[in-house]
């Protein structure tokens, strides 16, 4: 699919009278446990297939070769079955997500590969070889890619119009998620529509990952397997994409992760304060001081909430991953002085997504389990995209995005 950034494909669907039962939660929001107790009586439930050790004895290694045996097995079975089929011919799809009165809706598609070496899909993560390893032995064993990669693009007229001829349509099915959560589906197969799709992200030239670096990592890796065991290859096969669901830019939601540290790096808390004082404006709270901008912090220390706010304002200049609020934090605060070094591997410190609330910050706290928390304003969309443009990585635990997407609503095969 050389030149093209996205393009249609023929999906492997749930039958609309099995789909409710087939789709489920991402396949890494859940342990096995969660996910063996949330299948269970669900023969169709794709857990199945996006977490096949539970169909295996409780406690299997869940990087054992048995388990990606498992998966294809289990594929293999929805296949026969015909609990989930194939499109006739290559198909868009538009994806509606629904959390309370958030609605985003975007487009399924095949993103290309060399779309995203050439970093035309962009990212902004550091990725870990072992989730990239279990990833490709996952899209290996089951021929194909089960669990979608979040994506974001600028709003653009064609593609709107095409949503907006598709939804006004019933879906071809919808189903209820976690958390109240509701996911649509439609299927666009009309060749003009489908043309004006591709035509419209070709314009665009560039979408951007919100969550999924390990998939689409994998899917890199995946594709020089599958070319190089291939003497024919041309450069058009499905091998060559992944599978991506990208969103209007202004439709998706950031939400705040937020920082919890164990210990005051040997500080009482009157001295901890006092040096926080030589940088920050310290205001009592009267309730949770959830940030309503950026560049402040909320501070729950001692059965207490505070505010902070910089006394001399970052300088203008800084990088776009340096003026991030959590990088901010760190630079001024976690790292100097309560010790927090390279806060990815730091056994001292914790985050919290912001969808949790606050009130799980004082959990933390109050428990023993944190002596200090920090609340922060959420990175925004334009924050992201610009560290992505400048070929960045955000530092961990930056953003929390919700409502998370279904897997199992539809798939990308292999071949």
């Amino acid at each position: 699919m050389t030149g093209q950034i996205v393009r249609p494909f023929a999906g492997l669907r749930p039958v609309p009278q099995l789909a409710a039962e087939v789709a489920a939660p991402p396949y890494d929001v859940l342990d096995s446990d969660e996910a063996r107790a949330l299948a269970a009586g669900k023969k169709w439930s794709f857990l199945h297939i996006s977490k096949p050790e539970i169909d295996l004895p409780a406690g299997t290694d869940v990087h054992a070769p048995e388990v990606y045996a498992k998966a294809a097995e289990n594929m293999h079975a929805f296949l026969a079955a015909g609990t989930i089929k194939r499109d006739a011919g290559p198909c868009y799809y538009v994806y509606r997500a629904e959390m309370g009165a958030h609605v985003q809706t975007g487009i399924v598609a095949a993103g290309s590969v060399d779309a995203y070496e050439a970093n035309l899909i962009r990212r902004h993560e550091h990725t870990r070889p072992d989730k990239e390893d279990d990833r490709v032995a996952q899209i290996l064993a089951v021929e194909g890619h089960t669990g979608p990669v979040f994506c974001f693009h600028e709003p653009h007229p064609a593609l709107k119009r095409v949503i907006d001829a598709a939804t006004a349509t019933p879906p071809a099915y919808a189903v209820a998620g976690p958390g109240g959560t509701k996911h649509s589906l439609w299927v666009v197969s009309d060749p003009a529509a489908c043309g004006a799709v591709t035509d419209a992200f070709q314009a665009l030239g560039v979408i951007y990952i919100a969550d999924g670096h390990h998939r689409s990592a994998a899917a890199a890796r995946v594709r020089k397997a599958q070319r190089d065991a291939n003497p024919n290859h041309r450069g058009d096969e499905l091998y060559n994409s992944f599978l991506i669901v990208s969103f209007p830019g202004d439709e998706v939601r950031i939400y705040d992760y937020n920082r919890v540290v164990k210990d005051l790096n040997g500080l009482t808390p009157d001295a901890f304060v006092k040096k926080l004082e030589a940088t920050f404006t310290i205001t009592p709270a009267s309730s949770a001081a959830k940030p309503i901008q950026a560049r402040t912090f909320g501070m729950y220390l001692g059965g207490k909430w505070y505010s902070l706010a910089f006394k001399t304002a970052p300088a203008a200049n800084l990088s776009p991953v340096a003026r991030l609020d959590v990088s901010l934090l760190q630079d001024n605060l976690l790292g100097p002085i309560l010790g927090i070094g390279d806060p990815r591997v730091d056994p001292r410190i914790d985050f919290v997504g912001g969808i949790r609330g606050m009130a799980e910050l004082e959990k933390r706290v109050d428990s023993g389990k944190g002596a200090v928390a920090f609340a922060l304003f959420a990175t925004s969309i334009a924050d992201l995209r610009a560290v992505a443009d400048d070929e960045a990585v955000m530092p961990p635990k930056s953003t929390w995005f919700e409502p998370k997407l279904a897997d199992g609503m539809v798939s990308l095969p292999l071949k």
